[in-house]
């Protein structure tokens, strides 16, 4: 550039007004001046500077694909200097694989002919052999007439953008697609974000599970889920997931269920010190496989009860001593109390005359202890008619029943009327039966706290009968005449 400066007005000049060097006229009052010696300055000094000073990795090209323009920053990304790089056609053999080199150089040329700008994204090569995957935005550069003269071209590494892309998109598959439960719960133990899945086992809407406790969402297990919510957020996710029993309402009722729960501390990444924002609790329904897993373990338990209440009767002299032990073993992990009743004969000839039981042995009520012989006398046991035991003889199977256990004043009337320890909720009556004859009634009885007996449980308690029945049956053998 050049410049002219000149202060107040010119005057011609005059005959007797020398001339002053070139012949340049003087202002009046003024020193003359000539025309500034400052060198020039070139435009692309300017435009070098700006594309060195950019955070984004800036070249261009021109009309024949040949590189015009490289800053730092690519530089930087790539190891080439400008002056390595200015001047070559493309990124063909050195800045891309020679196999991606025509798509590569297609993608970025074809801006100079498309409105806008382009955006593409693939891989170039470092001065080092590196591989770099980049996203870059190119268009075209217009000439003096308005043609297209070359493409400028910005580029940066997608490293971080693709992190976060695929961070969103694994939040959005856990949150939508996922086949277990996501929620996640803030610093006060509420949830603030739950998944499809969490709110079709909690049993409530999406939008209704936030912000609620969760002893509003869960009947049973809150106590230990919370426990293990707050060690989370105080000391980090524990080792391994965690088995958690919980209660879940639905329109059915009351349902246990089993989740398999893992936790997962959430701190914000932009503190210096890790300040916590939550838990994630991811969990997924067992409940199934946790109930099969209990069966086996169960029958293992009670097939092994047998086999030792086997070996311990044989020791016994006294068969009816065999049939205590075999009740005694028969107890462990299946019932508070048991009672065996023995059937006599009416001492009418009459046929139809109501069956008649005598005690044989029982376990102590109210205290922990063998079972002891009892029924000496022979008197019968004063069953009322419907008695569950007198069902059971005259069915020849087993009978199931349960108290009343909406107030403990009922259960309790319910078990006294029935000659049963006050504490039973729960009777379980299966006949005594040997060599085709109808010997007696072995009751197992669970108190308060217990479950019902099951279908599973009938089972195992016509396999013990069956194994008091034949002592008792050696015990009447051996009884003199």
């Amino acid at each position: 550039m050049s410049a002219s400066r000149r202060s107040g007005t010119t005057d011609e000049l005059g005959p007797d007004e020398p001339e002053h060097g070139t012949g340049t006229p003087v202002t009046d009052g003024a020193e003359p001046t000539a025309e500034a010696d400052e060198p020039e300055r070139d435009d692309s000094d300017l435009l070098a500077a700006l594309l060195d000073g950019m955070d984004a990795a800036l070249c261009a090209f021109d009309a024949d694909g040949a590189v015009t323009h490289w800053n730092r920053e690519a530089e930087r990304i790539l190891g080439w200097t400008a002056t390595e790089a200015v001047g070559r056609h493309g990124f063909a053999d050195w800045a891309v694989r020679a196999a991606d080199a025509e798509e590569v150089e297609g993608r970025l040329m074809s801006a100079m002919h498309a409105p806008g700008r382009q955006v593409h994204e693939f891989a170039l090569l470092t001065k080092d052999g590196g591989r770099v995957l980049v996203r870059t935005q190119s268009a075209a550069v217009r000439g003096p007439d308005g043609k297209p003269a070359g493409v400028y071209c910005a580029f940066s590494e997608v490293h971080a953008q693709i992190d976060l892309e695929r961070s969103i998109a694994l939040s959005e598959a856990l949150l939508e697609d996922a086949s277990w439960g996501v929620v996640l719960v803030d610093a006060d133990l509420r949830p603030a974000v739950v998944n499809a899945h969490a709110a079709r086992s909690l049993g409530i809407g999406r939008t209704a599970v936030l912000g609620r406790p969760l002893g509003e969402l869960l009947t049973q297990g809150v106590e230990e889920l919370e426990s293990a919510l707050t060690h989370v957020l105080a000391e980090g996710a524990p080792p391994a997931p965690a088995e958690i029993w919980v209660g879940v309402r639905t329109p059915d009722g009351e349902k246990r269920r089993c989740w398999r729960s893992g936790f997962l501390r959430l701190a914000s990444p932009l503190a210096e010190e890790p300040v916590p924002l939550g838990v994630g609790w991811l969990f997924q329904d067992i409940t199934e496989a946790k109930l099969s897993e209990q069966e086996a373990a169960l029958l293992r338990f009670r097939t092994n009860q047998l086999h030792r209440a086997a070996r311990a009767a044989a020791e016994c002299e006294n068969p009816a001593e065999a049939a205590t032990v075999h009740l005694d073993f028969s107890l462990a992990g299946f019932a508070d109390h048991a009672i065996v009743d023995r059937v006599t004969a009416s001492p009418t000839a009459d046929a139809d005359a109501p069956v008649r039981l005598v005690r044989a042995a029982a376990t102590p009520s109210g205290a922990p202890g063998p079972s002891h012989l009892t029924g000496h006398a022979g008197l019968p046991v004063r069953y009322p008619e419907g008695h569950p035991a007198l069902q059971c003889v005259d069915r020849v199977g087993s009978v199931r029943a349960n108290a009343d256990t909406s107030t403990p004043e009922a259960a309790r009337e319910w078990a006294t009327a029935r000659q049963w320890p006050p504490d039973t909720v729960h009777a379980l009556c299966t006949v005594l039966r040997s060599r085709g004859r109808t010997l007696g009634v072995v009751t197992f009885l669970r108190g308060r706290g217990r479950t019902q007996f099951e279908r599973t449980d009938a089972a195992y308690a016509e396999d013990v009968a069956a194994r008091i029945a034949g002592a008792l049956d050696l015990a009447e053998l051996a009884e003199p005449e």
